[in-house]
């Protein structure tokens, strides 16, 4: 399974390891598809692979270390 989530650091969190922390910790393969960073805020697009339970484990890992976690939602008008 593939999601693709919003995660957003808040300043304290920034300099955190918690992305490769995530991969180490949990059976999944994490993907930054696009990040922007400042003194006071971190934004990712992450993409994240893996069985459902481990990915869920993953982003409950990241939420209980403060990351605010969003799943991206794609619309596509045609």
């Amino acid at each position: 399974m593939r999601r693709k989530v919003y995660l957003t650091f808040p300043g304290q969190l920034i300099r955190e390891s918690l992305i490769y922390q995530v991969g180490h910790q949990f059976k999944v393969v994490t993907n930054i598809r696009c990040a922007s960073v400042t003194e006071e805020l971190g934004l990712v697009g992450l993409e994240i692979e893996g069985e459902p339970l481990e990915i869920k484990a993953a982003l409950d890992f990241l939420e209980a270390k403060g990351v605010k976690v969003e799943p991206v939602v794609m619309d596509v008008v045609e």
